[in-house]
């Protein structure tokens, strides 16, 4: 039977790969499989309380004014803490993340096919926070992997693909809470451009395109430029959020490591946030997908990392793993590289030697190529510039 709903995504098993020398000395563990199933969309959910964390707790900050509120501070500008405080290409984060908010919708309506009710605009009144606030003070890329502005956002990685990568650039994945405060901005925006919804700030509304997904499964670089509906990197010059980073919903979906534990939404490390180009998905700040593992990958699931601020060392492990005892080994055999080889292919496509046979997939994931030469960006707003195929809604 073919599936109906636009956000039908399989769990898909990574491939049986040839490591060859570029992978680790033991042997991987086995990819992870899973079922079919439907890619959920929940309402907004609560974010978990510094009690419901898993692990070592987000580091507090050390003063609770928001980056855009900071003004100067012992003669420093706020523009020269972050400076001092975060690489250049990532953006300081500090404020206080609310654990529960509502938001009033204004106007709403009703998306069959994904069973979703999309609200298009809430009242432009500050939302109520009504559940603890958490003081946060860290750094996060500007943009998606590989975090340059001009690129394409990377996707189609696994959970641990992506965490080592950010390991590899001495940084870790972000978690749920720092991505939704970088996106929410201080005054809890439903958007961080504000509070109606607009597919043409951030690339959203297109039509549902019917993937081949043997063919995804396979890392078809044709049937993965057919169903490229992205924008490159900081091309939005409005999906920028008052903390000045861009491009946090919509467009590419992004993984991002849980801080919750128990119940449905603590079953997995890997949380998906932001929500995807497509119509009729939740493309906000705050809502999140808990129904993947971390063998999951798709092909406009991204991901963007996150780093300790002032020269502090970053932990790449994520507090889950931290809580279970994981091992960076244990990490690197769930992705089948390890960080040091990751970093031996940063350094090749820095100087734009990342080259890998046609056949060769763990490579190409590597290096971030798996998209084909056919691929064409999108116009923002349902627009795509390249023919949709069988889109449908």
């Amino acid at each position: 039977m073919r599936p109906t709903p636009r956000m039908r995504h399989l769990l898909l098993p990574f491939p049986a790969l040839t490591l060859a020398a570029a992978c680790s000395g033991a042997p991987p563990e086995p990819a992870q499989t899973a079922a079919p199933r439907a890619h959920e969309e929940r309402p907004p959910a609560a974010a978990p309380s510094p009690a419901g964390t898993a692990g070592a707790a987000p580091p507090a900050a050390e003063a609770g004014a928001p980056a855009a509120e900071a003004g100067t501070a012992g003669g420093v500008s706020a523009a020269a803490e972050e400076e001092q405080a975060c690489p250049a290409d990532m953006k300081l984060v500090e404020g206080e993340y609310c654990t529960e908010v509502e938001h009033s919708c204004l106007r709403s309506w009703y998306d069959k096919s994904n069973k979703k009710t999309v609200c298009e605009e809430f009242a432009p009144t500050p939302a109520r926070c009504t559940g603890e606030k958490v003081k946060k003070r860290y750094c996060i890329d500007t943009y998606e992997w590989p975090n340059k502005k001009g690129e394409r956002p990377e996707v189609m990685n696994r959970f641990h693909q992506a965490q080592v990568k950010c390991a590899a650039a001495g940084k870790r994945l972000c978690t749920e809470s720092e991505w939704t405060l970088a996106c929410e901005g201080p005054e809890i925006k439903p958007f961080p451009y504000g509070y109606s919804r607009d597919a043409a700030k951030c690339n959203g509304d297109h039509l549902w395109d019917d993937p081949d997904m043997k063919k995804v499964a396979k890392r078809d670089p044709g049937e993965l430029a057919r169903l490229w509906k992205g924008v490159r990197s900081g091309s939005q010059e409005q999906c920028i959020s008052d903390y000045g980073v861009a491009d946090l919903p919509a467009n590419t979906d992004e993984v991002v490591a849980s801080e919750t534990s128990g119940g449905w939404r603590g079953k997995f490390d890997s949380v998906h946030t932001g929500g995807p180009w497509y119509k009729g998905v939740r493309n906000q700040c705050r809502p999140k997908i808990y129904t993947h593992d971390e063998g999951f990958y798709y092909y406009f699931l991204s991901f963007r990392c996150c780093a300790e601020p002032d020269g502090k060392a970053t932990e790449p492990r994520t507090p889950r793993q931290v809580q279970e005892g994981w091992s960076m080994d244990r990490v690197e055999r769930m992705a089948q590289f390890t960080v040091e080889q990751m970093r031996g292919k940063l350094e090749l496509k820095e100087q734009g030697k990342c080259e890998c046979r046609p056949t060769d997939i763990l490579c190409k994931t590597m290096c971030g190529t798996l998209l084909g030469p056919g691929a064409v960006d999108a116009t923002p707003g349902g627009a795509p510039a390249a023919t949709t195929g069988g889109a449908k809604r």
